[in-house]
């Protein structure tokens, strides 16, 4: 069974940044494509970020495109987010998932088969 551990959430103030990371195990991490997802209290789950499996192709939400990076280092089974410029609306829990199949519509929840148990980012005004 594959298993996603993120790490790296935190308590920050507006325009602070964070590195999120996401650790896989039990499975075949190059074969995947990955993503990382976030949900406020309250609201659905909802895209944030896109890398395909061969990490030349990414897709981003357009309320984080330009602040957030994401990229995957498949030696150490590990994929990243890169937070700059945060916001108060940024706070959420984030979710790192993956797709095996790398399927053509990667921005919805019900792409992906494995998700990781969240890091909470709270972002202080």
């Amino acid at each position: 069974q594959v298993q996603l551990v993120e790490s790296g959430g935190g308590l920050v103030q507006a325009g602070d940044s964070l590195r999120l990371s996401c650790v896989a195990s039990g499975g075949t991490f190059s074969s995947y494509a990955m993503g990382w997802f976030r949900q406020a209290p309250g609201k659905e789950r909802e895209f944030v970020a896109r890398l395909t499996r061969d990490g030349f192709r990414t897709f981003y939400a357009d309320s984080v495109k330009g602040r957030f990076t994401i990229s995957r280092d498949n030696a150490k089974n590990t994929m990243y987010l890169q937070m700059n410029s945060l916001k108060p609306e940024d706070t959420a829990v984030y979710y790192c998932a993956a797709d095996k199949s790398d399927s053509l519509v990667g921005i919805y929840v019900e792409a992906y088969d494995y998700w990781g148990q969240g890091t909470q980012v709270t972002i202080s005004s």
